[in-house]
């Protein structure tokens, strides 16, 4: 494993909200749930012939990065966030991996492309102008493209969640990061863009359901790691996040389900 710093091009609010995840790396590897196996192995039995080199973008801590390099492939993870990066190199340590400091636009191929782009939770973080003619410049004809998520943070009963989201928005409004809705053929984002978009084919969709308990402590150190929360002031987020704990049992059941796409390079 080795660490090579690029440049880095981040602006915007969007962009800034991307590298609030070092304030709580530790925190971040410790708490955010990782991968199951179903999501390489789908992915892994989608690319043809075989993934020699995989390029991770916005690896974080390294969930989904161990998830493959454990594989065989050899993966370069590219992360802006210098302090996420260095957890990622820790936890990948003895694997076939490259942490690459710096962002997806940002980053430099070198090198012939990649036979497999992914990212984890991640995608929503790259910008909408640009993202989809680096894909294609950065993965080979006939390689793969596999975008997947979970926060693992909605709670599986109803009357439960919308009592939390009733104490979250006394503070934070509704919002997305990214494109909500469905195509005509029942893709949701971010595969109905690669529908949309005539250098990729054989658009796959998957949902992996998966249900999780956790203890109320647990729940709420999970959400004090995603950036909705990190980007309050401290006096704002540890009251805001103690309120919701009032709400808690001692053991929360959460809906983990990962929704997996996949796609070739035409």
């Amino acid at each position: 494993m080795r660490i090579v710093t690029a440049a880095c091009v981040a602006s915007g609010p969007v962009r800034e909200r991307a590298l609030v995840f070092g304030t709580v790396a530790d925190a971040y590897e410790e708490h955010r749930l990782g991968y199951p196996d179903a999501v390489a192995d789908l992915v892994l039995g989608y690319a043809r012939p075989t993934v020699a080199r995989a390029l991770e973008v916005g690896a974080g801590t390294g969930k989904a990065t161990r998830l493959f390099a454990g594989r065989g492939p050899a993966v370069t993870a590219c992360e802006p966030d210098p302090a996420m990066g260095a957890v990622l190199a820790r936890t990948t340590r003895g694997l076939p991996v490259v942490v690459v400091t710096s962002t997806f636009e940002g980053f430099a191929l070198e090198g012939p492309p990649f036979d497999l782009l992914y990212a984890a939770s991640a995608w929503h973080w790259t910008k909408p102008a640009t993202r989809w003619d680096r894909t294609a410049a950065l993965v080979r004809p006939g390689g793969t493209v596999a975008l997947f998520g979970s926060t693992g943070t909605e709670i599986a009963d109803p009357a439960l969640e919308e009592a939390v989201e009733r104490v979250r928005r006394t503070v934070l409004p509704d919002e997305s990061l990214w494109t909500e809705g469905r195509s005509a053929t029942g893709m949701w984002w971010p595969g109905s863009e690669l529908e949309a978009d005539d250098r990729f084919t054989d658009v796959e969709q998957h949902d992996l359901p998966r249900r999780l308990r956790r203890s109320r402590a647990e729940h709420l150190a999970l959400l004090g790691t995603l950036s909705t929360y990190l980007q309050l002031p401290a006096d704002v987020r540890q009251p805001l996040l103690a309120r919701i704990g009032e709400e808690l049992p001692d053991e929360v059941e959460v809906d983990a389900a990962v929704r997996l796409h996949l796609a070739r390079r035409r």
